[in-house]
């Protein structure tokens, strides 16, 4: 019998692939272990859905986690024998691609994958989201961004699960003078969100039929210059949404500090999702953290450490990367409050960063233990990833 799981796990971002189809349930496309934090879930899928051998450029991905219980995987299916060819009224395109590129929805609830159709049009997957449809039924939309450098519109593509096919929108492009960061989509208040870790977001409602794009610049001070610490931002920033809002964690160096520059973490809040302006929710330095006595007490190092995600109910609560472990810390408090070895199936320590963690919020099939596989997944002969990962920016 399946155990109750907790309310939300840290999904590791790379999932395992098992050794055969067979080593599934039958009938299933997916197996999940859900342990509770700081512990990692682990997703395994089946080689049917990844074929081939893993290789340090080539690895499946879940994109994105929505609390509907769908993921968003992207998987390779093999070395391509021949050009892709794109001839749509919006695109025409002739290129040749070393693998044929592959995206899923997996629907944890029914340990089901349903690959999208047309997987070429797709042209980043860190523009590439989803969101369940507020009316439930299992609907949903799948919408990538794509802008283009120095132009006035960009394209939104959209896959609706009604509808069963790709839609394209010409939608006006705030953002001119600069190249949009691929840090990934979050679903929030019945929009999508695009993330750039060094300027902002920009989010619409990707139900209506003419989607109009919005800015959030980040909070005044954080926006850097283009390319700035470009592919190592999502070591020491991330947005997420945690108690229902919107929050930008940012790790940096506080050059006024009268601590002399110390390394500090701050947590801003957007009030509502119609709002442009940021809230400082809380800020500290990680000396101070270092300091206290539930940081001794875990016998881990006082270095920088890397920073993971935060906790998506508890605001107050950040998880990092540090030695191996994996540390909550109440950052408002200044103390460590969970600290665990974490497994990853990728990547090597010196390379996580907050783009291999997913904070997932369950739905309630899984929260409840009733969902048809969610106990400990195949664990032998699995396609380990150990490997140099470079930043997909």
């Amino acid at each position: 019998m399946a155990s109750a799981s907790p309310s939300w796990v840290i999904l590791g971002t790379v999932p395992r692939v098992a050794a055969a189809d067979a080593d599934l349930p039958p009938g299933a496309d997916l197996s999940l272990e859900l342990p509770a934090p700081p512990r990692v879930a682990l997703l395994t899928i089946p080689p049917r859905m990844f074929p081939g051998r893993i290789t340090t450029d080539r690895f499946p991905s879940v994109v994105a986690a929505d609390a509907s219980g769908l993921l968003l995987l992207k998987a390779d299916q093999g070395r391509a024998t021949g050009p892709t060819i794109i001839d749509t009224p919006q695109r025409k395109e002739f290129s040749w691609r070393p693998f044929v590129e592959g995206y899923f929805v997996l629907d944890a609830k029914t340990v089901s994958a349903f690959p999208l159709p047309k997987p070429e049009l797709i042209m980043h997957p860190g523009h590439l989201g989803h969101i369940a449809s507020p009316g439930g039924a299992g609907r949903y939309v799948v919408a990538e961004l794509q802008p283009f450098y120095g132009g006035p519109e960009a394209t939104l593509m959209r896959f609706s699960s009604e509808v069963g096919e790709w839609v394209c929108t010409n939608v006006g492009f705030p953002l001119r003078s600069r190249m949009l960061s691929p840090n990934g989509v979050v679903s929030h208040s019945g929009r999508l969100w695009w993330v750039d870790l060094s300027w902002g977001l920009i989010t619409c409602d990707p139900f209506v039929d003419e989607p109009v794009l919005s800015v959030v610049p980040l909070p005044e001070g954080k926006a850097l210059k283009a390319r700035e610490r470009w592919g190592l931002l999502d070591k020491c920033r991330c947005v997420g949404v945690s108690d229902g809002k919107l929050r930008f964690v940012d790790m940096y160096r506080n050059s006024n500090s009268p601590c002399d520059g110390s390394e500090q973490i701050s947590v801003w809040t957007l009030a509502d999702p119609d709002s442009t302006e940021w809230t400082l929710e809380y800020e500290a330095t990680f000396a101070e953290i270092w300091d206290d006595a539930s940081f001794t007490a875990t016998g881990l190092s006082r270095k920088i450490p890397v920073l993971a995600l935060l906790h998506p109910t508890n605001c107050d609560v950040v998880y990092f990367f540090l030695d191996e472990h994996l540390l909550g810390v109440d950052v408002r408090a200044r103390k460590v409050v969970e600290c665990e070895m974490y497994e990853l199936v990728a990547p090597p320590s010196k390379h996580v960063a907050s783009r291999f963690v997913h904070a997932w919020q369950l739905p309630r099939a899984l929260c409840s233990g009733s969902a048809k596989e969610t106990l400990d997944g195949p664990n032998d002969g699995l396609q380990q990833l150990h490997l140099s990962v470079e930043n997909e920016e």
